[in-house]
């Protein structure tokens, strides 16, 4: 794994936990040729082309969970699929919250229309989405995000829905500057017991983060 250009937070036979750069999209697409994806073979562990167990937006970094092997594969997913992983998102909003501390319960599902393309929206017959959140330094407007469940862009939507978008989201935002979504921390209990743990940092270019106190 020394040709791997990015940090490994968790390393086993057959999963890694990886540290994604923000502005690198997991998978390609038309307008992101260039993905993680064209890492992922220094990962390798036999001949199993090694996969990402989940998805991070394009400019969200952090904890991202790779199987590399097909066993790996087939653990993480029945992980994911039991609900047994857990994620902790740090991000800076555009605005303080009212409160401390809150639970957004606001079912979603993707509207797409030709002038603007695709998005998430909150509506009554959506799929279930419930995410707790907590402030983290109100000098920072940095807040904790804890999903129950995994919709696409939850935590953007959900964010705007209590009013403080995250900072620089080009869709649910304003789109100043980069946008601040940190996936800092990712536990999973695997179906044979193993519990895999890592955390990482924000960025070096994130305002200074709160101390262990406020963790």
């Amino acid at each position: 794994m020394n040709d791997f250009p990015f940090p490994i937070l968790f390393d086993s036979r057959d999963v890694v936990i990886i540290d994604k750069p923000a502005g690198l999209a997991v998978h390609p697409g038309p307008k992101t040729p260039h993905s993680l994806e064209d890492h992922l073979p220094a990962l390798a562990n036999g001949g199993f082309v090694p996969v990402a167990a989940h998805r991070l937006d394009r400019d969200t970094s952090g904890c991202l969970a790779v199987a590399r092997t097909k066993r790996g594969a087939k653990l993480l997913s029945a992980a994911f699929e039991e609900r047994k992983a857990e994620k902790a998102y740090w991000a800076i909003l555009s605005s303080l919250p009212a409160t401390a501390e809150g639970l957004v319960d606001a079912p979603l599902i993707k509207v797409s229309t030709a002038e603007t393309g695709w998005r998430m929206v909150v509506r009554r017959d959506g799929k279930p989405a419930r995410t707790h959140w907590q402030v983290l330094d109100a000098a920072t407007r940095l807040v904790e995000f804890r999903p129950e469940t995994g919709r696409t862009h939850q935590i953007r939507v959900h964010a705007a829905r209590i009013g403080c978008p995250i900072a620089g989201d080009p869709v649910y935002g304003d789109g100043i500057g980069p946008m601040r979504l940190h996936a800092r921390s990712l536990a999973i209990t695997l179906p044979d017991g193993q519990r895999l743990d890592a955390s990482c940092d924000p960025p070096a270019d994130w305002p200074t983060s709160p101390g262990p106190e406020s963790r």
